[in-house]
């Protein structure tokens, strides 16, 4: 039965985001955070292969476009996009796990378990994420309404 890959795709993609929050940014938290993720989804690909190949199952890579931006924005746009490529991720996890089930293929069926635990808590964590940065991107906008001098008009001078 042919098997289905959707790492290689996030990977770059997180990849192009961890390049583009570097220290020369100014958003050296997200640069760690994305250059992990990287990592972590290069490792979980591998293991991947590494279990395929073991198994003597072809491997068919699905194509997953890098994202169309050449400017991630700001932080809460950057974890928004990152969410959308763990989502997909999960998508392609969940149906590779039911084609399993369907082939009752123990094997796989427990191979792929961890990793869609780990997914449930990276997207977990990238909402948490996503919250956070929200509010604090709405308080400091609060606050800088708050901080604008009142405008003299000219009668006043």
């Amino acid at each position: 039965m042919p098997r289905e890959l959707g790492h290689r795709g996030c990977e770059s993609a997180v990849e192009a985001k961890a390049c583009y929050y570097n220290v020369d940014t100014g958003a050296p938290l997200f640069a760690a955070f994305f250059e992990d993720q990287a990592e972590v989804k290069r490792e979980h690909a591998k293991q991947f292969l590494r279990f395929l190949r073991r198994h003597e199952g072809k491997i068919c890579l699905p194509v997953i476009q890098r994202p169309n931006l050449d400017n991630w924005g700001t932080g809460v746009q950057a974890l928004e996009s990152a969410l959308e490529l763990e989502n997909k991720l999960t998508k392609l996890l969940q149906d590779l796990k039911t084609l399993a089930s369907a082939n009752s293929e123990t094997d796989l069926l427990r191979f792929m378990g961890k990793y869609l635990d780990k997914q449930k808590r990276n997207i977990g964590y990238l909402e948490h994420q996503l919250l956070y940065h929200r509010k604090v991107e709405k308080q400091e906008q609060e606050e800088d309404t708050f901080k604008k001098p009142a405008e003299v008009s000219p009668k006043e001078t």
